[in-house]
C-alpha cells in the first residue's frame, strides 16, 4: 500500500465523527420501476406507513412487500395500517432473518453504492443526498438493471 506519510510513520486521518445519516427505503416493480423515499433521520413506523401509502398510490392492484426482520416492520403504526384496511392490497412476505441475497432492494443499494456512486466523494450530508438523488434518477432510466436485481434474488 502506498501513502504520502514518511516511511515508517502510519498516517492518521482526523475526521469529525457525527451521527448524521441518510435513511432510504425503496420499492421496485417487475417492470423496472424504482420508488424511493429518503430522509435524514431513521424511519419510524409512521414513516413506513407513509411509504406504504405512497406505494399504493403509485401502483395499481395488489402490492407484494418483501420485508426483512427489522423491528420497525412490526411497529404498532404499521400493524394498525394493515389491520385498518391496508392489508386488502398489501401482501407481506417475511424474508429470512439475515439473507440480503434474497432481497432485491439490497441489489439496488449495492448498485447505487458501487456503480453509480463508486467514485463520488461527499463532504456533507446535503451533498450526499444530492448525489444519491442524481444516482437514483440515472438508475430509473435503467429498468433492465432493476429487473436484474429481482432476477438475481431469485424472483
Amino acid at each position: 500500500m502506498r501513502t504520502y506519510a514518511p516511511r515508517g510513520q502510519t498516517p492518521i486521518l482526523r475526521v469529525p465523527l457525527t451521527h448524521d445519516h441518510l435513511s432510504v427505503i425503496a420499492g421496485i416493480t417487475p417492470q423496472g420501476r424504482l420508488l424511493v423515499q429518503m430522509q435524514p433521520q431513521a424511519f419510524t413506523g409512521r414513516t413506513v406507513v407513509g411509504f406504504l401509502r405512497h406505494l399504493l398510490r403509485q401502483i395499481s392492484g395488489g402490492v407484494l412487500v418483501l420485508w426483512d426482520g427489522a423491528t420497525i416492520h412490526h411497529d404498532r403504526n404499521v400493524q394498525g395500517f394493515l389491520a385498518g384496511g391496508g392489508a386488502a392490497r398489501v401482501q407481506l412476505v417475511a424474508l429470512p432473518a439475515y439473507a440480503p441475497e434474497v432481497n432485491p432492494t439490497e441489489g439496488i443499494g449495492q448498485y447505487l453504492k458501487h456503480v453509480e456512486l463508486g467514485n463520488v466523494i461527499c463532504h456533507d450530508q446535503r451533498e450526499l443526498r444530492d448525489q444519491l438523488r442524481l444516482a437514483i434518477a440515472r438508475l430509473r432510466h435503467k429498468p433492465e438493471v432493476i429487473r436484474g436485481c429481482i432476477q438475481h434474488a431469485g424472483y
